[in-house]
């Protein structure tokens, strides 16, 4: 009995949806409300990630807009955002304490949060799957 109930809680249970860009950001949607970040692929090819200048919650932001930026110990990167909307949360424990990209890019070192403007601008995005194949491409 007890087998069955853990079976079918686990069926019941599904990890969010990731969307990409081909700039190697990803995003996550609850209702209207989106949560923002790095691939894995991007922070192993920054490298130890030393600072990261986050937007500012309240602020107006555009699909495919620099929003702010991540340095490593080998190279500088703007962020983008995949969608446009309005800023509603940004991560302060990665702005204090960046290496957390590093450590936990898809959890704890997610970015910032937005209220997405237009639902439709995730249809232009990569599933999981198609991420995949584009990081095995030349194209990236």
């Amino acid at each position: 009995m007890c087998l069955l109930k853990l079976f079918v809680y686990k069926e019941t249970i599904s990890p969010p949806k990731r969307w990409y860009t081909d700039k190697h950001e990803w995003i996550t949607i609850d209702g209207k409300i989106g949560t923002i970040g790095i691939s894995d692929y991007a922070q192993d090819a920054l490298g130890d990630v030393v600072y990261a200048q986050l937007p500012d919650i309240g602020s107006t932001i555009k699909k495919n807009e620099e929003c702010g930026a991540l340095e490593s110990v080998k190279a500088a990167s703007e962020l983008t955002s995949p969608v446009s909307g309005r800023v509603t949360a940004k991560n302060e424990a990665v702005e204090s304490k960046p290496g957390l990209i590093n450590k936990s890019c898809y959890k704890d070192g997610w970015l910032f949060k937005i209220e997405l403007s237009d639902l439709d601008e995730l249809k232009n995005l990569m599933k999981e799957e198609a991420y995949n194949v584009f990081l095995k491409s030349d194209a990236h």
